[in-house]
């Protein structure tokens, strides 16, 4: 069996594993689990349009964890390489990586246009890639070839986010994907590993512990306490998928239990409403801390403070209604959509807030913005940073060093033979592989991008 890493290695975004293995028959397979995008450049040149380092025509099959960008993005760069096998995800999974994959297509033919050069992949080859998708259940067996068993296990990351694990030539891989953080009110726990005997395990927070949860709707309160006591704005950057909707339940929480107000709150993102109704739709896959369909509404993400705006001339009008407002807008790294609009408008007020609730790429203005930076450029304009940013850890969908550590013990008791650390800064694998030595006593890897193992 080979494993060789084609993206998230030394680096947070991109993943990207290749899975060559025997079956009972001596026949040899490969496969790949998720094909994502690198993130935190243009999308016009850099890594995405470098050749993926295998041949395409020879993969047979791919598992996708869930619908991030990063886990998905080059799919359909993949069918316009020349794969045109089957794509397994679960049913929640194919709506909302659809919506990704549509938005981020958008956005390259705008940065395209821009830079004068092609885009990654065409709505053919999109489309194409979405006609060879599989809906799967978690815990359904997928027999791939005789002694080639796949199964996909609940990651509490976001709607129908999984891990995976594969089992081959006697023995047993997993594949984190992303591992979701403690506590999420509105998705069911981690699922924990039964066995393994190699974990490739992402390492996002692998190198530090969130702030406790209980601290996530206090500081989230106290940030519309102070936008209302200042009439000021509320800035929160939100990914579409999943942090948004947390947000919109903490929100919902906080202005059912805790707040009176009739502050505005804009949803500008038209992704993160689509996402939203999915979540609706797929509400048997959510699990709520607090019975919400007891409200009056009966709603997961609605209240009467809520505006959703879905189109351009609804974006605009957000800067007719005065202060104070509290306004949610992708993208959750401040790379791109509506965001940037209203960052060039009140990143320069003192009074504003900008409250930052998710990992933030390097390379990315948000990152930039996070780290102290005094100004940036945003469309070609420098805007100088007045606001006070605040961050909510707790708020990650990404389990931290304690998360991913519990996570590994298996069920069985036996510590995983070899870690591989994917998915993370440099640094942060760097401490949370050092802690793994000492805490699980097993050997640590920090692949490089296109290294190949034997296991």
């Amino acid at each position: 069996m080979e494993l060789s890493f084609h993206g998230a290695a030394r680096e947070v975004t991109g993943s990207c594993f290749l899975l060559r293995t025997l079956d009972s028959n001596k026949k040899e397979h490969q496969f790949l689990i998720d094909c994502g995008m690198f993130q935190g450049e243009h999308l016009c040149g850099g890594k995405n349009f470098e050749p993926f380092g295998f041949d395409a025509k020879q993969v047979e099959a791919v598992f996708v964890t869930h619908p991030h960008a990063d886990h998905t993005g080059r799919l359909p760069k993949l069918f316009k390489a020349g794969f045109h096998g089957p794509i397994y995800m679960t049913h929640p999974c194919i709506g909302l990586s659809k919506l990704v994959l549509e938005d981020a297509h958008h956005i390259m033919k705008e940065e395209a246009e821009k830079c004068g050069s092609s885009i990654l992949y065409e709505m053919e080859d999109l489309l194409n890639a979405f006609d060879s998708v599989k809906g799967v259940n978690y815990h359904e067996q997928l027999d791939i070839a005789p002694g080639i068993s796949i199964m996909f296990h609940e990651a509490g990351h976001v709607l129908g986010s999984a891990f995976i694990s594969v089992e081959a030539e006697g023995k047993r891989v997993v594949f984190s994907g992303d591992i979701g953080n403690d506590d999420v009110p509105i998705l069911p726990d981690t699922e924990a590993i039964s066995h393994a005997d190699v974990v490739i395990c992402e390492s996002t927070y692998g190198h530090r512990v969130h702030e406790p949860v209980s601290e996530r709707e206090s500081k989230l309160k106290a940030a519309i306490e102070q936008t209302l006591k200042d009439r000021s704005v509320l800035l929160i950057p939100a990914f579409s998928i999943e942090r948004t909707q947390e947000l919109l339940y903490a929100l919902n929480q906080i202005l059912e239990h805790d707040l009176v107000t009739n502050c505005p709150i804009f949803l500008d993102s038209p992704m993160a409403i689509r996402a939203t109704q999915l979540y609706r739709d797929f509400k048997e896959y959510l699990e709520f801390d607090e019975s919400i369909l007891k409200e009056s509404d009966r709603d997961f993400f609605s209240f009467k403070n809520l505006r959703e705006t879905l189109t351009v001339e609804e974006s605009k009008k957000i800067n007719d209604t005065p202060a104070p407002k509290v306004i949610v807008a992708g993208s959750g790294m401040m790379s791109g959509g509506r965001i940037m609009h209203h960052l060039i408008r009140y990143l320069s007020d003192q009074k504003t807030t900008l409250l930052i609730i998710g990992f933030q790429a390097k390379g990315t203005i948000g990152r930039k913005i996070y780290e102290g930076a005094k100004r940036v450029i945003i469309f070609g304009e420098e805007v100088r940073v007045n606001a006070r940013t605040i961050a909510i850890g707790a708020f990650s969908a990404h389990g931290d060093m304690n998360k991913l550590t519990r996570w590994l013990n298996p069920e069985d008791g036996k510590i995983p033979k070899k870690v591989f650390l994917v998915h993370g800064d440099l640094e942060a694998k760097e401490v949370f592989a050092t802690h793994l030595r000492h805490e699980l006593k097993t050997e640590v890897v920090i692949p490089e991008f296109q290294e190949k193992y034997e296991i």
